[in-house]
């Protein structure tokens, strides 16, 4: 028996749309609000893979909510209420067409680049001699652009203000929360024994404001090294423990799957499915110092339902 939330299909009132994307299933009500809802698919090389992982969904969402709480100093955030442990009503802002990638570190999707010779990346020159795994002096900035479908694809700064995706201001201004948020998560991280290596945010417009929207500081849109583990690993050329998604895109890979046209992404076993919950709990704990409280499996989409009913009632927003 399949142990998770694969999909949802919520009603209510009056008029909404219903959005499904990778890993959320999202109702826009009337472009003022949207709920947005975090199942437990999973997604890799930005294709939805077989398997659900139970809690994962929940996982993404309180932590979310935890750090759009931390940084609410640092910008303003789209997040108004947190109903049930899978759900988030938050502003309906207008997204920025590009996501903000910030790297401290040079692994995954760049060390991939960078290891079949690619030294440039989205217009930020690496040089020579860089290793897996390896601090950067400084962090960079790597935007993609965003795509409903597909892969997402690199771009630079440049191309982004040429092809009129963004204006200068937007770019300078965007640039210059995703590089403070990205201090802030690591100072975090740190104080949790944790390196956070690279991370993407994104943002969008809320009445002529720039705000922080989506997840942030997740596994899924995180990579995270534990400190003592990287110092002793790294030093010595090992494999280096990560928690965060890209261990399920080793495995993807090491079973020949990398997302490409025709591929079938295999399936993943009971144990491996278990591993994977276990590595995301053990982030949601780590960074937040709470325990974890799994939620209930059985009629969740009822109580999902009946908890944004109650939630949008008492925002004066009626379902």
């Amino acid at each position: 028996m399949e142990i998770g939330i694969r999909h949802t299909d919520l009603k209510f009132s009056h008029a909404f749309t219903r959005y499904q994307g990778k890993v959320r299933d999202i109702y826009n009500l009337k472009n003022t609000v949207l709920v947005m809802v975090a199942t437990d698919r999973i997604s890799a090389f930005d294709v939805v893979l077989p398997n659900l992982i139970p809690f994962k969904g929940q996982v993404l969402n309180q932590m979310a909510a935890y750090f759009l709480e931390q940084t609410e100093s640092i910008m303003p955030n789209h997040l108004l209420a947190v109903p049930d442990p899978n759900v988030s009503v938050c502003l309906a802002c207008k997204p920025l067409p590009v996501e903000f990638v910030v790297r401290g570190y040079l692994c995954g999707h760049a060390w991939r680049v960078y290891k079949d010779g690619g030294r440039i990346i989205c217009g930020t020159e690496l040089p020579d001699g860089l290793t897996e795994n390896q601090k950067l002096p400084t962090p960079i900035l790597t935007p993609t652009t965003k795509s409903a479908i597909g892969h997402d694809e690199d771009i630079s700064p440049q191309e982004i203000m040429k092809s009129g995706l963004l204006e200068p201001e937007t770019w300078h201004l965007a640039e210059h929360y995703a590089l403070k948020l990205f201090e802030k998560g690591q100072e975090m991280a740190n104080d949790k024994g944790l390196i956070l290596a690279d991370t993407k945010y994104e943002f969008g417009w809320f009445e002529d404001e720039l705000h922080l929207i989506d997840e942030i500081h997740t596994p899924d849109s995180s990579r995270y090294f534990i400190q003592e583990d990287y110092e002793i690993n790294f030093s010595s050329g090992n494999p280096v423990k990560q928690l965060s998604k890209e261990f399920v895109r080793e495995w993807l890979i090491s079973q020949g799957f990398m997302g490409q046209e025709g591929q079938v992404p295999p399936v993943m076993t009971a144990e491996f499915v278990q591993v994977v919950s276990r590595r995301y709990i053990e982030l949601y704990e780590r960074m937040t110092g709470s325990a974890f409280v799994p939620r209930e499996y059985s009629d969740e989409l009822i109580a999902i339902q009946n908890k944004v009913d109650e939630a949008l009632k008492n925002m004066g927003i009626y379902s």
